[in-house]
């Protein structure tokens, strides 16, 4: 059986270094997240969150690597153990909380989370900057593992697969482009959304050319960050970088996906995507940028240095 992992943090404002982490994680078992809440991060921080609860559940959620996510409330100490975190009540997980666990394939099911008296986790996983005596010491004194992720075990991002994988029987290649900056829940939506049209491939933009169409200063992060980012998300098939040049930069790439779809949010509908779709036979899908039920919405620009 597969050892159950448990991570603790606020998670706020999702970036690579704690996608690649949580990547880590998962190498030792499934891994359960449980995620400070609203009034939590104050408790511990002093100050509210940069995003709220909803929306950080919602992204982690989405990362392929995380089997489940519990909400904890209350101020609780952060050098507690999650076993305890696990076992303070149910008033401590959001009541009608529901696990996104993946399953192999590709999809997604939805069921309520495990009792707490079931789900006592193995090991507790924690990043080299938040390994403390006082986590060593209560794991040590209630025999729960304890496993401390080197920081140099997640630097730098792991290459991508340059052979297209192929679509599941029965299922459309779908593909989306763009340049995924600073990545957000909009962005997951979107990919949410596209999925259920088929296998989705996603391809970002090269460094080169989201500077030659966005100005100087972009991107703000390099083509391997965000093409990882993009893979995180479990209802990504595979995620690749641009090789081409213009609005059509990702044309390479589709010629050898040869997709049955390209999906476009209204902001990336250009006359040049039209007329390469209606020359190729690709349905070209032009989609609404609506939010998560509950969200905020988001872009790219408006997060620069949020």
């Amino acid at each position: 059986m597969m050892k159950r992992i448990a991570v603790s943090a606020s998670f706020d404002d999702l970036r690579s270094p704690q996608v690649r982490f949580l990547e880590e994680a998962a190498r030792l078992g499934d891994v359960s997240v449980l995620l400070w809440s609203d009034e939590m991060v104050r408790s511990v921080t002093g100050k509210a969150p940069k995003f709220p609860q909803a929306e950080r559940l919602y992204l982690l959620e989405a990362i392929r690597y995380v089997r489940e996510v519990r909400i904890v409330n209350g101020a609780l100490n952060p050098d507690v153990s999650p076993s305890d975190q696990f076992k303070v009540g149910r008033d401590s997980v959001e009541p009608g909380s529901v696990a996104s666990i993946h399953i192999q394939g590709g999809s997604t099911e939805s069921r309520p989370t495990l009792p707490l008296s079931d789900a006592r986790p193995d090991i507790w996983a924690v990043d080299e900057p938040h390994d403390t005596p006082a986590k060593r010491a209560f794991c040590e004194t209630h025999g729960l593992g304890y496993h401390v992720v080197s920081s140099k075990s997640f630097a730098g991002f792991p290459k991508a697969d340059l052979a297209i994988a192929p679509a599941a029987p029965g299922r459309k290649k779908v593909v989306v482009t763009g340049c995924y900056d600073w990545f957000h829940s909009g962005h997951v939506r979107f990919f949410e959304e596209v999925s259920e049209h088929g296998d989705l491939y996603v391809i970002a933009g090269n460094d080169a050319n989201v500077e030659h169409l966005k100005g100087a200063g972009h991107p703000l992060f390099r083509e391997d960050e965000r093409r990882y980012l993009c893979a995180s998300i479990r209802y990504v098939h595979q995620a690749l970088i641009t090789t081409g040049w213009g609005w059509l930069d990702a044309e390479p790439e589709m010629r050898r996906i040869q997709p049955d779809i390209y999906a476009v949010n209204e902001d990336g509908d250009k006359p040049e995507k039209r007329v390469f779709c209606a020359e190729h036979g690709i349905q070209y899908l032009v989609l609404k940028r609506i939010p998560k039920e509950g969200l905020t919405r988001r872009s790219s620009t408006n997060l620069r240095g949020f």
